[in-house]
């Protein structure tokens, strides 16, 4: 995260969402950029932040239609695991070898 000095207002969250099963693996990332308001009741400075505070920004970020945060989180996830597993069924569709 980029926050300022001056009142712990965080501007800028790099993130990245993985997902492995040891062998394969994919990751999402992203930039979120943020606009602090300190004067706003809902402001949280750099100092105060959970984990929890900055992963709800990234997943309300990532809202598609109508969708809650919960939801995005959840298609994200799903479609993470759904890049592992077409990796595996890849490596599962293909040998190396020589045939004779």
């Amino acid at each position: 995260m980029t926050h300022k000095d001056s009142d712990g207002g965080v501007f800028v969250v790099y993130w990245s969402l993985d997902a492995t099963d040891g062998t394969y693996s994919t990751k999402a990332a992203g930039k979120l950029r943020c606009d602090p308001d300190p004067s706003a009741s809902d402001y949280i400075a750099y100092a105060d932040l959970t984990e929890a505070d900055v992963l709800g920004w990234v997943y309300s970020s990532l809202i598609e239609g109508d969708e809650t945060a919960a939801e995005a989180k959840a298609r994200k996830e799903v479609e993470r695991t759904a890049k592992v597993q077409g990796q595996k069924d890849r490596a599962a569709a293909n040998s190396s070898g020589v045939p004779w």
